[in-house]
């Protein structure tokens, strides 16, 4: 069973996107969308690779596109899929009939799945349109749940379904009444919330701080008005049903583990014991000059709090299975059940709009000072391990769901630190916009706006600001003779176009026409 969607269908707008493109005769690769896949008509080559007759009914076809266009309706949106283009563009077609498919897929999900099967026509091919809405139940094939985990289907356990469903919806699990009272709050994870409170360092943390048992809970609003602890206070001050986070401490790959927690005390405990454990064991490095000019931690503290805090705030809670943190040599990993809700996804993580899947536990959390209240701490671990020379975090979604996290420490890249330290004016080492630009330039040695905009996931009008910002950015004390300059220039832009180059020079910046790329002896970047 599927719902309608009121108002401009983003399905079937994507749809009329994809054909347009087919038409103009764009392969499928480069123009499939997230809710919208071009295939031709399965089993119809056979081994050799040739393309056998048109048959108006074909049981093969039916079974694979049950199984798609049920994995379609069981993520958010829906999809759809267009039959009778090849992977290289070409227009293979197809005879099979719509009314005996959308029967037969009706069939393979034993009533359950309903597809809009429609004929349509590129250049006097016969294609097939296949479009559904997402499912308000699970949809089975063969006893198995599967939704899209990017451009690809995979099985899901039912729970993890249901629980993606109810936060897509708005329902806060975290908000609801638990079977605790006041009275079961552990004073061990009261006192360490005091704590967080305190070390926020300002005055409204500091007076809650001081506020008795009962009035700091309702105060962080985890109380129900029935004297009820809500399932966020439940989690933080009382336990976690299972261990909420299994932390794993390896000095190297392979190697015996030499630290391992793994409790179902309250989860604010949980994350204290986790926290502590991994700043002991994140080695202090050196800096030889710079804007961090002494020590630093070869995983940037902030980014590990952040990294940890999150894989718990934003998992899902409704599985058994804990947040797993490796912490393996320079190397934090943090795996956490559950996959990516509301639109969030590794292209736009950086700055799509927060969308907690529990809200209340978020704001709570948030109130205690652990974690970044407007969002979700992405921008801060990016650039944080930016600013020493260290690879972005690595982000992705695995099969399961699951969202894994990958903070690469290790060393601080000095000639990276010395150069930030040198910027002017003194905030751009914590712009993460004009770090994520620098980190490129000094691979690609240039960028435009086209390069730009998803490396900050950001809209063109948007990345054509921060090059301007770019270009304000100045740098204090180097010497005139390798003084690096950002410069305006059509040198190593593909195909003409203008954009930002790192270069050294003696001369002032100057817009450059020629088509060698800014690249001398003496460059920093």
């Amino acid at each position: 069973m599927t719902c309608s969607f009121l108002g401009p269908d983003p399905v079937e707008v994507q749809v009329r996107q994809v054909l347009d493109r087919l038409a103009a005769g764009d392969p499928p690769s480069a123009i499939e969308r997230r809710q919208v896949d071009v295939k031709e008509e399965v089993a119809r080559r056979d081994r050799a690779g040739i393309i056998g007759p048109p048959r108006p009914q074909s049981e093969a076809t039916a079974r694979y596109l049950a199984e798609e266009m049920s994995c379609m309706a069981n993520s958010d949106g829906g999809g759809a899929i267009i039959v009778g283009v090849a992977d290289d563009g070409t227009r293979v077609g197809t005879a099979i009939e719509s009314e005996w498919l959308r029967h037969r897929i009706y069939e393979l999900t034993s009533g359950t799945l309903t597809v809009d099967v429609r004929e349509a026509s590129l250049d006097g091919t016969r294609l097939l349109v296949l479009v559904t809405h997402e499912a308000i139940e699970p949809i089975r094939v063969g006893g198995q749940v599967r939704w899209r985990v990017d451009d690809h289907c995979v099985e899901v356990d039912p729970t993890s379904w249901h629980t993606a469903k109810l936060a897509r919806r708005g329902a806060d699990w975290s908000a609801g009444p638990s079977g605790h009272t006041v009275a079961d709050a552990d004073p061990v994870a009261l006192g360490i919330a005091r704590r967080y409170l305190e070390a926020g360092g300002d005055t409204r943390a500091a007076e809650l701080a001081q506020a008795s048992n009962e009035d700091l809970l309702r105060r962080l609003n985890v109380v129900t008005g029935d004297g009820k602890l809500t399932n966020a206070g439940s989690l933080l001050f009382v336990a976690t049903p299972t261990g909420g986070i299994d932390y794993i401490r390896r000095d190297a790959p392979g190697t015996d583990s030499t630290n391992r927690i793994r409790t179902s005390r309250p989860l604010i405990e949980q994350i204290n014991q986790v926290e502590q454990a991994a700043l002991a064991a994140d080695r202090v490095v050196h800096l030889s000059e710079g804007f961090a000019h002494g020590q630093a931690r070869a995983i940037p503290e902030r980014a590990l709090r952040e990294s940890i805090v999150n894989g718990v705030v934003h998992r899902d809670w409704l599985s058994p299975l804990p947040t797993t943190v490796e912490h393996i040599g320079d190397t934090l990993t943090v795996t956490s059940p559950g996959g990516f809700i509301g639109g969030i996804d590794p292209s736009n993580i950086i700055t799509h709009p927060a969308v907690p899947r529990y809200r209340s536990l978020a704001e709570t959390v948030a109130t205690l000072r652990l974690a970044e209240r407007e969002g979700i701490g992405v921008d801060r671990m990016v650039a944080d391990m930016l600013a020493l020379g260290r690879p972005r975090p690595e982000i992705s979604e695995m099969a399961g769901p699951y969202v894994r996290v990958a903070l690469l420490g290790g060393e601080p890249d000095q000639s990276t630190t010395k150069v930030l330290g040198m910027l002017t004016p003194g905030q751009a080492a914590g712009d993460v916009d004009l770090l994520l630009m620098l980190s490129h330039l000094e691979g690609a040695g240039w960028i435009d706006t086209d390069t730009a905009a998803p490396l900050l996931q950001r809209p063109p009008a948007e990345t054509a600001g921060a090059l301007d910002r770019l270009v304000g950015v100045k740098v204090a004390g180097a010497p005139a003779r390798f003084s690096p300059r950002w410069k305006a220039t059509a040198c190593c832009a593909p195909a003409g176009r203008r954009g930002w180059a790192a270069g050294s020079t003696t001369s002032p910046p100057a817009l450059r026409t020629d088509e060698q790329p800014v690249r001398q002896q003496g460059d920093v970047w």
